[in-house]
């Protein structure tokens, strides 16, 4: 196979052996749902981020839902959060009865503009009960200001944190500082399970409840009344809770990558900054944002499209006609026929995150990507640039 002609996927796991003997192990152990290693990856977990409580869920949607609902948002409650992310953020808001509020992402980021939060805050006089930030593409918000505004107006804060894993920051890896934070471990996340994720928090009411709603609300580990040699079959429903509980088997496969972790993170980050000097003379082409705090989950990159004779849906094809896999994140929710219809939302009601999503593409990233393909990668995007550029006369 030709290394210069190879498809370049936009995200790839990386796995190996380890995972794969780690995955055999919980086979043959006889105990594949909840058990010893769903304990361990939590504790490895919390120990990696620096957090006293790790809880690992089948999802990072499951996360959001029982995190907002341990935070007791109900019916008739509001949420700020951005439009410009995945359903997740916003639909599990809706789960509970409640309503997200978008709020506009700033000029220098996909993230959510503080000054705009508090606008929207102040607007909806005291309704606003929580603020649901994402750290887009892995870069963090600005949580020091975000946090400001919640003890100014008495706001839970729970971080969809599902892009930021890991960021290594003054605080360690965690960098998540709200009341909770929940992250990813979805097939295409800087680590895997598969399909998963960890909610993360200092607050033992919240893990107490946590620990709870993720199992039908039943007041018992399943492990324990099973294996325990004092174990009973006996056991008390106290809520109406979920079936969101992780597996043994991808907490297995959580514990082998958790253990790359580290070097996940140094080789997208090597990546980054090969892009970013690759592209830094292009004039059709912003590079993202240099961050201090950065998973680099995405490496996004912004059209200039005054300087081109194609807008970013014809860009992204003409890449796939050169073998380079890519995606867009996100379109936003404010556009998406749910909301908009049921919130009355037009486009032009958040005009930045409506201006980034239609110039924005996010190219490959992750780990062994070569130098080759990252080279690939930049050479067919100035070759595309330079072929649709808009001459000026």
């Amino acid at each position: 196979m030709n290394p210069n002609t190879d498809f370049i996927p936009f995200a790839k796991p990386s796995t190996g052996v380890e995972e794969e003997n780690a995955a055999v192990r919980v086979i043959r152990s006889g105990w594949l749902t909840s058990g010893i290693e769903v304990k361990q990856f939590e504790k490895e977990f919390a120990e990696f981020v620096g957090v006293k409580h790790a809880l690992a869920i089948n999802s990072a949607t499951a996360g959001l839902h029982l995190a907002l609902e341990a935070l007791g948002i109900q019916k008739g409650d509001l949420v700020a959060t951005p439009s410009y992310t995945f359903t997740a953020t916003s639909e599990v808001i809706r789960y509970l009865g409640a309503d997200p509020v978008f709020v506009d992402i700033e000029k220098g980021s996909w993230n959510m503009d503080p000054q705009k939060l508090e606008e929207v805050i102040i607007s909806h006089k005291g309704k606003i009960k929580a603020v649901l930030p994402v750290h887009m593409g892995g870069q963090h918000c600005r949580m020091n200001e975000i946090c400001a505004l919640a003890e100014k107006y008495d706001l839970k804060i729970l971080e969809d944190a599902a892009h930021s894993f890991p960021v290594d920051t003054d605080r360690g890896y965690s960098g998540t500082i709200g009341d909770a934070g929940v992250y990813s471990f979805y097939a295409n996340k800087t680590i895997t399970t598969g399909e998963g994720g960890m909610l993360v928090t200092n607050n033992d009411e919240i893990a107490k409840r946590v620990s709870i709603m993720r199992l039908h609300g039943i007041d018992r580990d399943v492990w324990n009344r099973y294996t325990s040699s004092e174990g009973s079959w006996k056991y008390a429903v106290v809520a109406a809770g979920f079936k969101y509980n992780m597996t043994d088997i991808a907490a297995a496969i959580g514990r082998e990558q958790l253990k790359k972790a580290q070097r996940f993170l140094s080789d997208r980050k090597a990546i980054a900054d090969q892009y970013s000097s690759g592209l830094s003379h292009i004039d059709f082409i912003q590079s993202p944002p240099t961050a201090v705090y950065h998973s680099w989950h995405l490496y996004i990159i912004r059209l200039i499209e005054e300087k081109l004779t194609i807008g970013r849906d014809r860009f992204i094809e003409e890449l796939k006609k050169l073998g380079i896999g890519t995606s867009v994140h996100y379109i936003p929710l404010h556009t998406m026929p749910y909301y908009r219809e049921l919130y009355s939302l037009k486009e032009s009601d958040f005009p930045e995150t409506w201006e980034k999503y239609n110039c924005s593409i996010s190219i490959p990233i992750f780990p062994g990507m070569s130098e080759t393909q990252v080279n690939r990668v930049i050479s067919a995007i100035k070759n595309i640039g330079e072929q649709f550029r808009r001459s000026h006369i």
